[in-house]
């Protein structure tokens, strides 16, 4: 596959930095003004950084847009021209409609919209689909990209805003879960090396023993809690000081706030 990232920052060269590691393109150019993030992925195979973004589509099929919402507009704005009926469009910008995309590249054009998180960088992204009429014909080839760099989900665009706060944003949130959890074992004693590392480890663990169980996580709690004992005095004290509704109203804060960035 011939393939262009517009757009190299965060996301763009997270996205870059898995696409090298499973060696999932013929070609791969990646474009920015500022190509700082991936000029070391310069030397590899297959892969040409450049400040063209011209070039960069002219030379793929599958052209990713792995830009900020202020900025996409402008930018697809001026390859417009170059991108033919035979181009997939992906778009990883938050809160930007597909509706809006086809606005200013064309109606007839094949466009999907990738969530994917910060993950993929290692592979092990959630990443969420969604297409228009023609991109939909291109949900597999879209699919077999991003299965080798995590979990794809297909689903209506109208959840994509959504699935943006639970994917993207929950990425951060897991992290300070992750951080607050060292700071307690801190706090009990444990240096902080050690801390993070028990920290770290015990968050993979619950989320491989749901993967592999497919049980929910109110059985896998079941299992660890008996009556009268810490586990059960810990986790109710964590309710009592609000664990539940702060992660809930963190979500449907983020997601409000997604919800004004799509009207800007």
């Amino acid at each position: 596959m011939k393939i262009a990232i517009i757009g190299t920052g965060n996301l763009g060269s997270s996205i870059a930095k898995g696409l090298i590691g499973n060696k999932s393109f013929t070609t791969l150019y990646l474009s920015d003004i500022n190509t700082g993030n991936v000029d070391k992925f310069g030397v590899e195979d297959g892969v040409t950084v450049t400040n063209d973004n011209t070039l960069a589509v002219e030379e793929s099929d599958i052209v990713i847009f792995a830009l900020q919402p202020k900025h996409i507009d402008k930018v697809m704005a001026g390859v417009a021209d170059k991108i033919t009926d035979s181009h997939v469009i992906m778009s990883v910008a938050a809160g930007v409609e597909i509706e809006r995309i086809e606005g200013v590249i064309g109606y007839d054009k094949t466009i999907i919209r990738v969530m994917p998180n910060t993950a993929i960088s290692i592979g092990k992204s959630m990443t969420c689909l969604a297409a228009n009429d023609k991109g939909k014909a291109k949900m597999d080839l879209a699919k077999g990209i991003f299965n080798q760099l995590g979990t794809t989900m297909v689903i209506p665009e109208d959840q994509i805003q959504a699935a943006t706060v639970i994917c993207a944003s929950g990425i951060a949130f897991w992290m300070r879960l992750v951080r607050a959890t060292t700071q307690g074992a801190i706090q009990l004693g444990f240096e902080a090396e050690e801390a993070h590392e028990l920290a770290v480890q015990t968050c993979f663990g619950s989320a491989s023993l749901l993967i592999e169980s497919g049980r929910h996580p109110e059985q896998e709690i079941d299992r660890v809690t008996t009556p009268s004992g810490c586990t059960i005095e810990g986790l109710n004290e964590m309710e009592h000081q609000g664990l539940s509704s702060a992660l809930i109203q963190g979500i449907t804060a983020s997601f409000e706030k997604i919800n004004q960035l799509k009207k800007n």
